[in-house]
């Protein structure tokens, strides 16, 4: 196979464009090419008059070497073949099946390679099925009570799957883990691009389907998965783990345990704690969410406010403040929704979201700030789950429990809003004016004032005055982390820390990457179990 590096082709090009192209830079007829392959796609928009996609393909020809020999183009090369590949099943012998707490992106993709190797795990999850929390989620939104454990964090899919379903990650993938969650992706329901798209994404609305379909293939194997059953605690002896009681009554012996527990499982990370697991805080990142019409987005980056074949745009923003700390923005929804993330009584956090087709007349992201242990103003691992309750709370009081909400222009001379702008809100759950000044440290306060200042030279219409802020975002990733050795286990046996909660992720495909590690692992170490 022949890979091509660098083809530029304009955006509206058809694909019997992209095989000339391919044939042209290789110097042979068209029919000479036997199939063309997208391996990556990407949009060049820094010349806003010549907007094009950018590829990197797999050419397959008769005679590869001559035609490599007479292309004489640094871009051509020999493609090298790379194919994730699963272990060998281990020799030692399992007492009970694989038990794992969690129905997020970790806990999902380990119980998905887990089953399809033969190990039969057992998936335990404290929320609904995706296809109730979306109606728990829903009402919500709409005035209801909150479900503690079926929620935006809670329930099967996890947190990501209120969060647009953005495939993007910055992890290193030499062993193609990266490639086959995008292709179980794909075999469960998601677009195909997303296996070349250069920030692919899938969309809450199409990522909730795909999630019930890895549940019923993990059925359907032999795998169990239960809901409405929350682990309150573990059985633990001489330094090892020998079970988990469910929901205070129910114990489940195991010897293997999968802690895919997500960033908000809180009351988890205390029983953990008393039980001596190791665990500690770890720096992570809070701030606000910004909104503003997704039109300026679209002319500052293609310079025309509504791009036919491009669709909504997106940004990725950094800087380096004077006082010391980063800003960026994070988990950016194009044509998307800001939304009430709360999972717990008299705490509010917010989060974004965008449904598949990214149609809303919105752009938002999180505008965070790093935050460290330093900041936490306690001692011990559990400090900055503390941290975020502190702001999570002076976020609820402010708005009775409403999401609060201030024009930019107003957050940055420290007065109420009385009215919007321009910039029509695009929520989901109730919102009202508060000032978000008074819930967020002044080092927080000054750091997103001046980000803000400094992104308006990369986006013009950034601090535009009306901009919509709104807060708390922070539930961007674990404040803790639960150490583990090469083998992926705590140093209480038994137990594998994975995904996000445990600090091994920042997002859907990094904790599905890390959930097909921890399957490694065990499926190396162990035999399968009979049939």
């Amino acid at each position: 196979m022949i890979r091509i590096n660098q083809l530029k082709l304009p955006v509206d090009h058809t694909e019997e464009a992209l095989w000339a192209k391919a044939a042209k830079t290789l110097k042979i007829p068209v029919k000479e090419i036997r199939s063309v392959t997208i391996m990556k796609q990407s949009v060049d928009a820094r010349k806003k008059e010549d907007i094009h996609f950018t590829y990197c393909v797999d050419v397959e020809t008769a005679r590869e070497e001559s035609v490599i020999h007479k292309a004489k183009n640094g871009n051509v090369t020999i493609a090298e073949k790379k194919e994730y590949q699963f272990p060998k099943p281990g020799t030692e012998k399992m007492s009970h099946r694989p038990v794992i707490i969690g129905a997020g992106p970790a806990g999902l993709f380990c119980g998905i390679m887990l089953a399809r190797n033969g190990y039969c795990p057992l998936l335990l999850e404290r929320g609904e099925p995706v296809e109730k929390r979306r109606e728990a989620v829903d009402q919500f939104w709409m005035g209801g009570m909150l479900k503690p454990d079926s929620n935006v964090q809670f329930g099967e899919g996890g947190a990501g799957t209120f969060s647009d379903g953005k495939l993007n990650t910055l992890v290193k993938d030499p062993l193609m883990r990266n490639r086959k969650v995008l292709e179980l992706f794909v075999e469960f329901g998601a677009d195909p691009s997303i296996l070349y798209v250069n920030k692919p994404h899938i969309g809450t609305n199409v990522l909730s389907g795909i999630v019930k379909k890895m549940r019923e293939e993990i059925i359907r194997l032999g795998g169990e998965v239960r809901f409405h059953s929350h682990v309150t605690d573990f059985m633990i002896k001489d330094g090892m783990l020998c079970g988990v009681i469910v929901e205070e009554k129910e114990q489940i012996p195991a010897d293997i345990l999968v802690l895919a527990i997500g960033h908000s499982a809180r009351d988890t990370f205390e029983i953990l704690n008393k039980r001596g697991v190791p665990m500690e805080a770890k720096a992570f990142a809070l701030g606000l969410r910004i909104q503003h019409p997704q039109e300026c987005i679209n002319r500052s980056q293609y310079g025309i406010p509504d791009h036919p074949i491009l669709g909504a745009a997106d940004y990725k923003l950094t800087h380096q403040c004077t006082n010391g700390r980063g800003i960026y923005t994070f988990c950016m929804c194009p044509g998307g929704y800001v939304v009430n993330a709360s999972s717990e009584e008299g705490r509010l956090a917010v989060n974004g979201m965008s449904y598949h087709k990214r149609d809303g007349r919105n752009a938002n992201s999180a505008l965070i700030v790093t935050v460290t242990p330093e900041d936490f103003g306690g001692a011990g691992p559990l400090s900055g789950i503390a941290y975020q309750r502190r702001l999570e709370e002076a976020a609820f009081l402010s708005n009775n429990g409403k999401i609060p909400v201030q024009l930019y222009g107003d957050f940055k001379v420290n007065q109420p809003t009385r009215a919007f702008g321009e910039v029509e809100p695009a929520f989901k759950g109730q919102y009202g004016f508060a000032n978000l000044r008074e819930i967020l440290p002044g080092y927080l306060t000054e750091s997103l004032i001046e980000g803000i200042e400094v992104f308006e030279r990369r986006i013009h219409g950034f601090s535009r005055p009306d901009a919509i802020l709104a807060g708390v975002e922070s539930r961007t990733s674990s404040p803790v982390r639960i150490p583990r050795n090469e083998a992926f286990e705590s140093s209480l046996k038994g137990i594998y820390p994975c995904g996000e909660g445990a600090g091994y992720a920042g997002g859907i495909t990094s904790a599905a990457m890390d959930g097909l590690k921890v399957a490694e692992a065990i499926a190396s170490r162990y035999e399968r179990l009979p049939l």
